[in-house]
C-alpha cells in the first residue's frame, strides 16, 4: 500500500499527540514528588485568590498582596528587638514575613494559609515583607 493514510483511521503520530488517559494521569501523579504536587496546588490557590501577586513576580520595593502557606515560624531577634519570622510559600518562591516587636501571634503557625499585604524588600537575596497586613484563611477549607 502507499504511504497515504486511510480516511477515518488515525495515524500513530496522532495517537501520541492525544491527551493521556486517566490511568496515565494517575500514574504520572503517583510518580511526581510530593513537594511538586503541593507547589502546583499552592499556585492554583494563588491564581484563584483575586488581586494576589505570585511571589516570584514580586519585585524590590513593590506593594504586593500574596497568598500561600507558612512553612516555618521562628522567633529571631533583630537588633535586640524580638521579631517573629515566618516563611510563606506560594508554589513559586519563598517570602520571609517578619513582624518586628512580636514574640508570637495567635494563628501564625506552620501549615497555616494566609494572605499578606505590604512592601517587599530584598535582604541578602531573599524577598522580605516587614509588618504586613495579613488575613488568616479559615481552617478546614484547606
Amino acid at each position: 500500500m502507499s504511504g497515504t493514510p486511510r480516511p477515518g483511521r488515525p495515524e500513530k503520530a496522532e495517537k501520541a499527540e492525544r491527551p493521556a488517559g486517566r490511568l496515565r494521569r494517575m500514574l504520572d501523579r503517583l510518580a511526581t514528588p510530593q513537594e511538586e504536587l503541593e507547589s502546583e496546588e499552592l499556585q492554583e490557590d494563588a491564581q484563584t485568590t483575586t488581586g494576589c501577586t505570585r511571589i516570584d513576580a514580586a519585585g524590590d520595593r513593590q506593594l504586593v498582596t500574596v497568598t500561600g502557606t507558612l512553612r516555618t515560624v521562628t522567633l529571631r531577634p533583630r537588633a535586640g528587638v524580638p521579631a517573629l519570622e515566618a516563611e510563606l510559600f506560594d508554589g513559586t518562591a519563598p517570602l520571609d514575613v517578619v513582624w518586628l516587636g512580636r514574640r508570637s501571634i495567635t494563628g501564625i503557625e506552620p501549615g497555616r494559609k494566609l494572605i499578606a499585604s505590604g512592601r517587599v524588600c530584598m535582604n541578602h537575596g531573599r524577598r522580605v515583607l516587614f509588618n504586613p497586613k495579613y488575613e488568616l484563611k479559615p481552617l478546614g477549607r484547606e
